[in-house]
């Protein structure tokens, strides 16, 4: 069999997580023709490669600073200017048109050559290969459409509902660029019709297999070992049946979100479509009771190349030598660090009580003289408040303005110190020692797609579709899903069952409950937006004092949100509409 049987087992990940131009020499687009690689299979990988570069989810874009849950200390942070109102159509942080269209562009022409290429001298192991990237291929394609609907799609002023251009065969000097956006409902079938192809061609999970027996049907003549050469355990971070199916539930999801809604879309199917990916976990009972700290889990330092935590279904490399960047960007400054992302009071009040109740129920207990006591426990996994500790020696940090040569007060260090009172704790490994005489580091991963975004998913959907109870054809209802993300962190259920026949309380909880599992994830930012939910809440903070010996806490207004009513959708770039006039802008931009 071919180089490329060692190639894919070895070195898979580097070859996919590469761009071309770092896999070949020369570069492809610059040099080598298409019939270079129908007898070069590596070459075929490194287009599929490039693709698999550009994708979206591969860090955490600390978009929250745009919402109402964070603010930065650095004043060029460009999702601080977005919100201030600085936000344009040739100025758009969170613009994926160009970085999206080209990863489908690369994606069309792999999929028209790739039955082209000789895979393997061994047939079998040839025409399995070939299923297998083409699987990769239209499953990266719709993903790719989602990230380009969620960022781009939007109303027209003449009232449509459009998404962008659909193009599914390769390109070309002569190729017709100026095309018409498609609507929003053709662009959601593509994905789908994408996904069943993916579908067909892809196993549900990278493994590997001990027994003939588990070969699959149409694979019936290869071997145990033809076969986990092409799918087993060493893909398990390539794009998979799982995965498909995950990128297709975030799609009915937002399709039937009310800023969406007019694409036809319905919850009950967004909220079926999760259920496919959580059944196959066992449904709640598959829930990771280490979930919560994913980001921090001992089994981090132990995972080996492609496994995946219970809590994960698609994540990326663990970095092998281990890092400190992130630590040296959140940390505080006594510990080092810049503290660039800060918290605000209102993510600190969407915590409950440890009891359930939200602070600001009658029933939950709170006291503002004491605010941070039997809170729900995320919040001191989460977030860095005065007197929470931080560091591998789990520094108390002191966030008050008594005394001005502390360098972690609210403000004390311009461009470093807090500017809400509160430091980012959540995706930082504490261990890490950032002094420069004894610098450590510790390995991370990011996670692109968590099961619990997958439960909130389902629980979001299926509340709108059968009421917080409801299960539809399934086994679980949102309240099930929002009692067990409840039990696992450790927070009480007593307010969940007050409302648990009150569809509107629910959806309030929902939303609040995946504002606080998915924080410092990038998800707020769209999320508010395909709610059509408040985008101009002041970002606030806390100043605490100490008076006659005891400290008082005033909530301050740090940064105001400038936002417009049509800002619930994204623009289509500036630049894409002055040369194309066949491109029709979302309105108001």
């Amino acid at each position: 069999m071919k180089k490329i049987i060692n190639i894919l087992t070895l070195a898979a990940v580097s070859v996919a997580f590469t761009s071309c131009d770092d896999l070949f020499e020369p570069a492809i687009e610059n040099n080598l023709g298409l019939d270079y690689m129908y007898e070069n299979p590596q070459y075929a990988e490194g287009v599929l490669g490039n693709a698999y570069t550009r994708i979206p989810c591969a860090d955490f874009p600390f978009s929250e600073v745009a919402t109402d849950d964070a603010v930065s200390n650095d004043a060029t942070n460009d999702w601080r200017k977005i919100a201030s109102g600085t936000w344009t159509s040739n100025e758009n942080p969170s613009e994926r048109w160009r970085n999206c269209r080209a990863a489908i562009m690369y994606l069309n022409l792999f999929l028209a050559n790739a039955d082209k290429v000789n895979w393997a001298n061994d047939e079998m192991a040839s025409r399995m290969f070939n299923d297998r990237e083409k699987g990769e291929a239209y499953g990266m394609r719709a993903m790719y459409m989602y990230y380009l609907l969620q960022a781009h799609g939007g109303m027209t002023a003449d009232g449509q509902l459009l998404g962008v251009p659909i193009v599914t065969e390769p390109e070309d000097a002569s190729s017709e660029f100026n095309l018409p956006r498609n609507t929003f409902a053709e662009c959601l079938q593509a994905i789908y019709d994408d996904c069943d192809r993916a579908l067909e061609l892809l196993p549900t999970n990278y493994k590997d297999i001990k027994n003939a027996s588990e070969i699959p049907s149409k694979y019936q003549g290869a071997n145990v070992g033809q076969y986990n050469r092409v799918f087993g355990a060493n893909f398990q971070l390539r794009m998979s049946g799982a995965i498909v199916e995950a990128f297709r539930s975030k799609a009915a999801l937002l399709a039937a979100s009310p800023a969406f809604e007019k694409s036809g879309a319905t919850m009950a199917q967004a909220a079926d479509y999760a259920a496919v990916v959580l059944d196959r976990i066992g449904g709640v009972a598959g829930m990771d009771p280490n979930g919560w700290t994913w980001y921090c889990n001992n089994e981090i330092d132990a995972l080996s190349a492609g496994q995946l935590p219970k809590e994960i279904l698609w994540r990326g490399e663990v970095e092998k030598s281990g890092s400190n960047d992130r630590e040296a960007d959140m940390f505080p400054p006594s510990l080092y660090g810049k503290g660039r992302i800060n918290p605000t009071q209102n993510f600190v009040n969407a915590f409950p009580m440890a009891n359930g109740y939200p602070i600001d129920n009658e029933k939950s207990g709170f006291n503002a003289a004491n605010p941070y006591a039997d809170r729900d426990p995320r919040l001191t996994a989460y977030v860095v408040y005065d007197g929470n500790g931080a560091g591998k020696d789990n520094t108390a940090i002191n966030t008050t303005v008594d005394d001005s040569q502390n360098r972690d007060g609210l403000n004390n260090e311009v461009g470093s110190s807090t500017r809400t009172g509160y430091y980012m704790r959540k995706l930082l490994r504490q261990e890490i020692n950032l002094d420069p005489s004894a610098k450590t580091t510790q390995k991370h991963y990011n996670a692109r797609i968590r099961f619990t975004e997958i439960f909130l998913n389902y629980a979001e959907a299926a509340n709108e579709a059968w009421g917080p109870t409801g299960k539809g054809n399934h086994s679980y209802s949102a309240y099930d899903i929002i009692k067990a993300l409840h039990e696992r962190a450790g927070v009480g259920n007593d307010y969940l069952e007050s409302i648990k026949n009150d569809k509107d309380k629910m959806r309030e909880l929902i939303r609040n409950e995946r504002r606080i599992e998915l924080s410092f994830e990038g998800f707020r930012f769209w999320d508010l937006r395909r709610w059509k939910a408040n985008l101009t809440e002041p970002a606030k903070g806390i100043s605490i004092k100490t008076v006659d010996g005891k400290k008082t806490y005033t909530t301050i207004e740090v940064d105001k949100r400038d936002y417009k009513d049509y800002m619930i959708y994204g623009p289509v770039p500036y630049s894409e509409m002055l040369k194309f006039d066949e491109l029709k802008q979302n309105q108001g931009w």
